[in-house]
């Protein structure tokens, strides 16, 4: 009866001992060298790729954000704010649900079939507003115009690019709306067009973000 007790004994202060062991190498020590790391080697990357403008971060990098008016009584999504330029649709993002005390949107996609009724009415509604958003006094877009990302959101719906296309469509009426020439704010999204990574992948593409805040710069200096 003692022996049986001695081993089990032995056996419990065995696993404590390599729980304990695990504990500090999986819980402790392997997260601070692994955060070590990528504090030495990815400072930015692995801080969230933040941006900042006037000393304060407005946002990420890999995260796309709205540019709307504030919500107006009686709408139940805000109008766009057509001074910026504006970002793909985000039709699958959806409200938290689980802890209503943070007013956090939720990624997603919409799900929606190719052959979906409800995508065919989105899209088409989606272009009618591009096109008269983006039509100014001096400048009409056509349907045929406007590309796919400006009528379609991207799978997680946080896509913070668009195509050198959707942001060359909405040059003139940036400018209308700021007051600025049409060549200097063609010419930002020039200089914001980021090529294909290594000159072979994927597609070329504009940052939302860093555009608008180099907008907002050409705003106060003009």
């Amino acid at each position: 009866m003692n022996t049986s007790v001695r081993s089990t004994a032995r056996l419990l202060w065995a696993g404590l001992r390599a729980l304990l062991v695990l504990t500090l190498v999986c819980g402790v020590l392997y997260p601070l060298a692994v955060t070590g790391v990528a504090q030495a080697a990815f400072h930015d990357k692995a801080n969230g790729s933040e941006v900042q403008s006037e000393g304060r971060v407005v946002g990420s990098r890999l995260i796309g954000q709205r540019y709307d008016l504030p919500l107006k009584k009686g709408r139940q999504t805000p109008a766009p704010d057509l001074k910026w330029f504006q970002p793909r649709p985000s039709d699958g993002l959806g409200q938290n649900s689980v802890n209503t005390r943070y007013k956090l949107l939720v990624s997603g996609a919409t799900n929606l079939s190719g052959d979906s009724e409800e995508l065919l009415e989105r899209v088409t509604d989606a272009k009618a507003a591009v096109v008269e958003d983006n039509s100014t006094a001096d400048h009409e877009v056509e349907p045929s115009d406007v590309p796919p990302d400006a009528v379609t959101s991207s799978a997680s719906g946080l896509d913070p690019h668009i195509s050198p296309a959707y942001a060359e469509l909405q040059v003139h009426r940036v400018a209308e709306r700021n007051h600025l020439a049409v060549e200097r704010v063609a010419e930002l999204v020039k200089r914001h067009t980021d090529g294909r990574v290594l000159g072979f992948m994927g597609e070329p593409r504009v940052n939302v973000l860093e555009l608008n805040i180099a907008l907002a710069e050409l705003i106060e200096k003009d």
